[in-house]
């Protein structure tokens, strides 16, 4: 049922304990899990367009940290507390 990979192991697991409950309900519905966890796409297009926003997220990130850090000294210092 698994391959050498335990990472395969829980959700062909989870398929076969789902669908053994819907048999023993009568239900005609069957669930199909496949392991291939990323949409894999050969388009160089959409490809770019990713990264493009994963690289205008990141920075939006990046440019919010240092103030995060810098208002909590600040605080730290009116409160004057120790670390």
């Amino acid at each position: 049922m698994c391959s050498v990979e335990p990472i395969n192991c829980l959700p062909v697991l989870v398929n076969i304990l789902s669908n053994t409950f819907l048999r023993l309900f009568n239900s005609t519905a069957r669930l199909r899990v496949w392991s291939k966890p990323f949409y894999g796409t050969q388009n160089p297009e959409i490809r770019r367009d990713v990264f493009f926003i994963c690289l205008g997220y990141l920075l939006i990130v990046a440019a919010g940290l240092p103030p995060h850090f810098a208002v909590s000294s600040m605080e730290d210092y009116k409160v004057k507390s120790m670390h």
